[in-house]
């Protein structure tokens, strides 16, 4: 359904990143995923791919602000606790650095002032783990500014 491809920097050889595309339709739209958490990554990669887009998976919030500076990116997906780098902290480089790239906040806990300052900055959604997958699907459309195809068959 969907092929990996790894990729390592030569500078951090831990933080292997992969990129996902459909083989069987060309995605028209990148959305960049940054969380600490292997099964998120792949999960919700899977899920995004097998919506139709190409996923640019980030293990590390250093390893997407390197990315971020140097290519466009219409969105991401951002964990908020992670290790090293909070989903906060990137969340503040990215606006300085990319303004225009549009950001849904996901995290495993409730915290009320995450959120408010995730909404301040102006994100798009702020959702708990796990979340629903249709409801996270209309939320990416919703970002990207069209609405979903149509609705997933369970």
């Amino acid at each position: 359904m969907w092929d990996m491809i790894a990729t390592s920097y030569p500078e951090n050889r831990a933080s292997a990143q992969m990129r996902m595309t459909p083989s069987e339709k060309p995605s028209s739209e990148i959305v960049c995923l940054v969380d600490d958490d292997p099964t998120v990554l792949r999960s919700t990669g899977r899920l995004l791919v097998s919506d139709g887009f190409a996923v640019r998976p980030f293990n590390k919030g250093e390893d997407f602000i390197a990315y971020v500076a140097s290519q466009e990116v219409p969105l991401v997906v951002l964990d908020i606790w992670m290790e090293e780098m909070t989903g906060l902290e990137v969340l503040a480089r990215l606006c300085a650095i990319s303004p225009q790239t549009h950001v849904i906040v996901i995290t495993g806990r409730e915290d009320t002032a995450a959120r408010i300052t995730a909404t301040q900055i102006g994100t798009v959604a702020f959702l708990i783990k796990p979340f629903d997958d249709e409801q996270f699907l209309e939320v990416v459309h919703r970002a990207l500014g069209h609405p979903p195809a149509s609705p997933r068959k369970p």
